[in-house]
Order: C-alpha cells, then sequence, then structure tokens
C-alpha cells in the first residue's frame, strides 16, 4: 500500500487538474497530481483540441474590425443557455464570473505564459435566428498558435518544474475507486505501467494499492463521452428524440465519467447531467487512436446539408450555426446520419478538421507551414485530402447521379432518390445568379463573405455546386460524435462543491468538465465554443486560487 499526505490532492490531470496543481503550487501547497494514465497523457484531452478560446474584445478581433463587448458577449451566453432551473443559480453566476474574465484579464493572463493566437478570429456556432436567441453574434473563436498542445505547454511545462523543486508530486497510473469527502481521503489502485501512445487504451491491471489524504481535494476529471451506454442514459430525449444508436467518439475510452460518479454516491450534488453537447458532423477516424474514433469537420457555410430521408435541411440547421437544432433535426428522422453534399472548391476552402493531429500547420506554431497547407496548396489540407481518399464516410464523383449511387452504396438500408436530390441542388444553384436570393444558406454565405476572415481563408466564393469547374462533386456522409457533458458536479462560485441539499462541502473542489464547467453547468442548454478549454481555464484557476 502506498500512501500519500499532501495539502492539495488533485484527481485528473487533464488542462483543468494542470491548472489547478500549479496554481496551488505557487501559493506554497504542497500538492499530489493523480491519473489513471500515464505521463504521456499529460493534459487529458485538451492535448486533441483545436486550441479555440471564447475571448471578448481583444486585439486580435478590433484589427479585424469585430466590435465586440461584455454586454454583447452576454447577451449571446444567456440567449444559448437558456438557464430555466431552480439549480441554474450557481452555473449562471459562474457564466458571469467566466464572461468577466474573457473580457478582462484572460488574454493577459495567457499571453503572459506564452500563448499567442492566430490573427484571424474563428466564428463558430452563429445561431441563425434572432439577436437575442442562440450563437455568437461576432467571431470569437481565438485559435490559439500551437492548438491543444500550444494551450497545455506553459501549465504543463510548469508543473514538471515544481514536481522537480518537490513542491508537486505526480501520481500517474493511479486509478480512484474510493473517495471520502469530509475526511479529503481518496484510495484505489495502483496501476501497471503503460507505454501506450497518447489516447490509446491502456490496462486496467492493478499491481498494487494506495491512499491519499490532504487539507483540500480538487476534483478534475472529466466528462462522460467514451461511455456511449452512459451517454444514452443521460439522453434528453424530450428535447432532441431517441438518442441514437449509431455514433462515433470524439473522445478517448477513459473518458467515462467514473470518478463523478464515485463523488454522487460520496455525497456531492450532481445537476443538469441530461444537459450535453455533440456533434452533427462527425465522420470515422481512418487511422484511429482510440476506439471507435471520430473526428468533428468544422465546416464552412457552403457545403449543402440533407438529412438522411434526402430532404435538404431547411434554417437554423446550416453548417456552423445551431448545433443542437441541427442534432433534433437530424433525430427526427428516425436515422442516425446525415449528408454534406459539396464541391473541391468547397471543400479545399471549408473544411477544417478538429484536433491537433489533423491541424499540423497550426500545431507547428509556424506562418511558413500554415502559407504551404492552406494558401499555396491548390487542394485541401493533406489530412482532409487524406480523409477525401480513405476515409469510410466519403465519397467522390464527376457527376450527382454517379455521386448518389455511391451514397446509396454507404447507407443502401436508407436509399437517397437522385431525381430528388437533383431537383433541390439545382433549385439552390438557379439562386447562385444574383447577389440577393430567398435561400437562407445562400444569404449566409453572402453574409460570411462580408466578414474579412471568413472571405479570407473560411468561405469559399459562391459558386453553383454543379459548376464542372468547381468539381468533383463529394459526400460525406455524417455521424453523431460524442464529446462533451454540459452538466456535472454542482459548483459555487469559488469551485468549491456542494451537496444534495445545496451546502458546501467544506475543503471538497471541483473544476472543468466534471463539473459542467463550472457551477454543474455554465453553458446551460447551448455552447457558443470556446468555452470548454476556456472553462477549464477558468474553474481550474479559481480551485487552485482557493485551496
Amino acid at each position: 500500500m502506498q500512501r500519500y499526505r499532501a495539502d492539495v490532492i488533485v484527481v485528473g490531470a487533464g488542462l483543468a487538474g494542470l491548472v489547478a496543481a500549479v496554481e496551488a503550487a505557487d501559493r506554497g501547497r504542497s500538492v499530489l497530481l493523480l491519473d489513471q494514465e500515464g505521463p504521456q497523457s499529460l493534459g487529458g484531452q485538451a492535448f486533441w483540441s483545436l486550441g479555440g478560446l471564447f475571448m471578448v474584445d481583444t486585439p486580435e478581433q478590433r484589427r479585424m474590425k469585430i466590435r465586440d463587448s461584455r454586454e454583447l458577449a452576454a447577451q449571446d451566453w444567456y440567449g444559448s443557455a437558456g438557464f430555466d432551473r431552480a439549480e441554474d443559480a450557481n452555473p449562471r453566476a459562474v457564466a458571469d464570473a467566466y464572461l468577466d474574465f474573457a473580457a478582462g484579464e484572460m488574454r493577459d493572463w495567457l499571453s503572459g505564459l506564452g500563448m499567442r493566437w492566430f490573427p484571424v478570429v474563428g466564428w463558430a456556432e452563429r445561431g441563425g435566428a434572432l439577436a437575442h436567441g442562440h450563437g455568437n453574434s461576432v467571431p470569437r473563436f481565438h485559435l490559439t498558435w500551437g492548438t491543444g498542445p500550444g494551450v497545455i505547454a506553459p501549465f504543463v511545462a510548469r508543473a514538471e518544474a515544481l514536481a522537480k523543486s518537490g513542491a508537486l508530486t505526480f501520481g500517474f497510473r493511479h486509478r480512484v475507486t474510493e473517495l471520502d469527502l469530509k475526511a479529503r481521503r481518496v484510495a484505489g489502485q495502483v496501476l501497471v505501467e503503460s507505454d501506450a501512445p497518447r489516447g490509446v487504451s491502456t490496462s486496467r491491471e492493478a499491481i498494487g494499492a494506495f491512499e491519499a489524504e490532504g487539507q483540500a481535494l480538487i476534483l478534475t476529471s472529466g466528462g462522460i463521452g467514451g461511455d456511449h451506454d452512459k451517454v444514452r442514459r443521460h439522453w434528453p430525449v424530450e428535447r432532441l428524440g431517441a438518442a441514437p444508436k449509431r455514433m462515433v467518439s470524439g473522445v478517448p475510452d477513459y473518458v467515462d465519467g467514473q470518478l463523478q460518479g464515485l463523488a454522487e454516491a460520496a455525497g456531492a450534488g450532481v445537476i443538469n447531467g441530461d444537459r450535453m453537447w455533440h456533434y452533427c458532423e462527425g465522420i470515422q477516424n481512418w487511422d484511429p487512436i482510440w476506439p471507435n474514433h471520430g473526428i468533428r469537420i468544422l465546416p464552412g457555410p457552403s457545403s449543402l446539408w440533407f438529412d438522411a430521408k434526402g430532404q435538404r435541411m431547411e434554417a437554423p440547421c446550416l453548417p456552423g450555426f445551431d448545433t443542437l437544432a441541427t442534432l433534433r433535426r437530424i433525430l427526427s428522422t428516425g436515422e442516425d446520419h446525415s449528408w454534406f453534399i459539396l464541391t473541391q472548391a468547397i471543400i479545399k476552402k471549408e473544411f477544417a478538421l478538429s484536433g491537433s493531429e489533423q491541424n499540423p500547420d497550426f500545431t507547428s506554431g509556424k506562418w511558413g507551414e500554415v502559407i504551404k497547407a492552406r494558401i499555396l496548396n491548390k487542394a485541401a489540407t493533406a489530412p482532409v485530402e487524406a480523409f477525401k481518399e480513405h476515409g469510410a464516410d466519403f465519397v467522390v464523383a464527376d457527376t450527382l447521379e454517379a455521386l448518389v449511387e455511391g451514397m446509396n452504396r454507404l447507407e443502401p438500408q436508407s436509399p437517397l432518390d437522385p431525381a430528388r436530390i437533383r431537383a433541390q441542388v439545382e433549385a439552390r444553384d438557379r439562386e447562385m445568379e444574383n447577389p440577393f436570393t430567398k435561400d437562407a444558406q445562400v444569404t449566409a454565405i453572402h453574409g460570411a463573405r462580408r466578414y474579412l476572415g471568413d472571405r479570407l481563408v473560411r468561405t469559399a466564393k459562391p459558386h453553383r455546386i454543379l459548376d464542372p469547374k468547381a468539381g468533383p462533386l463529394i459526400a460525406v456522409r455524417l455521424n453523431i460524435l460524442t464529446r462533451k457533458s454540459l452538466g456535472g458536479l454542482h459548483t459555487d462560485v469559488k469551485a468549491r462543491v456542494l451537496d444534495a441539499r445545496g451546502e458546501v462541502i467544506e475543503g471538497v473542489y471541483a473544476a472543468g468538465e466534471v463539473a459542467g464547467f463550472g457551477g454543474g453547468g455554465y453553458h446551460g442548454y447551448n455552447a457558443l465554443e470556446g468555452t470548454f478549454l476556456g472553462g477549464c481555464l477558468f474553474t481550474g484557476r479559481v480551485a487552485g486560487r482557493e485551496v
């Protein structure tokens, strides 16, 4: 039996845990940082991210002539969140505090740690309805140079330096199986060492046991997206329809919610478990790292989006506009998939893939690599072209009839009518003859190109889908991709965990996804993107400074 004592025990060495650990250690606390994975997985899911951060009224925005403000960001946040439950008081308070942070010291703090951002600010989750409703009114998605690895790098470096000094102790391959929240005690298994690459499934063979006691306990263990059965049990059928039978995983299989369940059994309150954030644009990874590995397409606005029955979807179910409305619309067909139809001209300029490993140019942090991959290259980026060539969900053809034939080979149980598809594509193409239109998606394309950033790097020049010069034609089967839990352990604005009655459990804190990114769900029902990493940074910092 290995025994540890420390001022602060942090369970989970992802981004939130790293931030909490280094903040606590920098304040003179002795810290024990536990994780069931090995040192190669330090930083957790954040490593795989694109590195986007939701920040407000930044120099990057102002250089792109974006007028943003705390007030506008709050309008968008609360219009998206739709807080409507008594237990939303703390989530709303944390959201308020995060908005202050995102419009205040967030950028200076991160810049002081060495982070830098791509100068073109991305416009994610645009909403597409009313000004006071869901979506970002302006671009706010700040892509960190170095992507996810660039976000975790300063905290990894600081944690390793603190470990060398003795202020922080790593407990890798330590799997917590027991929690005593009142005593701030954890216990569990020491797992066999593994040299498996980051993200690959590792053994759960135990070779020993451990226990640890501290003055404070910080839980930062992530969400449930890797356990599809658990996702289905929490699925909000009344809001989204029946849970998909087939999904792909946007997170490794160790993201299973096990510690959250232990905390709840030990007396912690859990709220908003039915709020979750899963993407509609998932594709099977042709070169997988973890089981059932899916990648999300981050689409520009031009691909035509059809449901499984072959009906072009209406606004706001457009690429990049309203994730949950589109998810509900897709599932209303009784099927789990949908389709993009697009051209080579669109895929070249508008397709990005989620994940640091799918964006080696941005991950390198070098301008030359970005220019070579995205501007000088006549094709799409190399990772996108690789998916087009090898991906199980892609069909490429020179004619629309051949394209639909290929689509039907992928989904023979849900065959599409080529004549019906052609009629809808041709109708859309006729709308391209004028700079004005009644087609909501074409209007959105013209609107996107009024933003310099979209016109430069994100939105293709408007053209007919059936224009041979824009070809070949491409179809992509889209799967539901599991990703984030929007609910979790109930916490207050100081990251303190509350019990089922809403009372503070002294000395126990939670940060990151296990706490719904703050408060037990600071997003409410909808996310605005860049708020997942942002929430981990913010709540990890709060927890580390409170203990």
